[in-house]
């Protein structure tokens, strides 16, 4: 690790092509939130995944929002090597994220509601 910087391959972190697996995408981010309590930079390099849905994507990332602000995540994570046909679900995780987050008890409340009257 160098001294502010740690990288994350995720071929190795999934053991493969494919990010597709929510148990791998909760292991990394348990690995990446460390890295960010020790105050480095940490860098997600998707170098050789053809395969990433954003069940793995929510895991991983999208539940980073649950304990980082925008502005902390945008300064100390960054992305590497991703596809240019997958920008568009790592967007999609990271604005329902934030969404999500930001009025969690009104959603879980919505939710509760719905579920209650079937």
């Amino acid at each position: 690790m160098e001294s502010n910087k740690y990288i994350i391959r995720v071929f190795d972190e999934v053991g493969g092509e494919a990010a597709i697996s929510v148990s791998d995408g909760d292991a990394l981010f348990k690995k990446i939130d460390k890295a960010l309590m020790q105050e480095v930079v940490v860098v997600l390099d998707f170098q050789n995944i053809n395969f990433i849905i954003t069940a793995f994507l929510n895991a991983a990332i999208g539940q980073l929002y649950s304990k980082y602000t925008s502005e902390q995540l945008e300064s100390k994570l960054k992305l590497e090597n991703v596809k240019s046909e997958d920008v568009s679900l790592f967007k999609l995780v990271i604005e329902r994220a934030k969404e999500y987050f930001a009025n969690k008890e009104d959603f879980d409340n919505s939710v509760n509601e719905v579920l209650s009257n079937d």
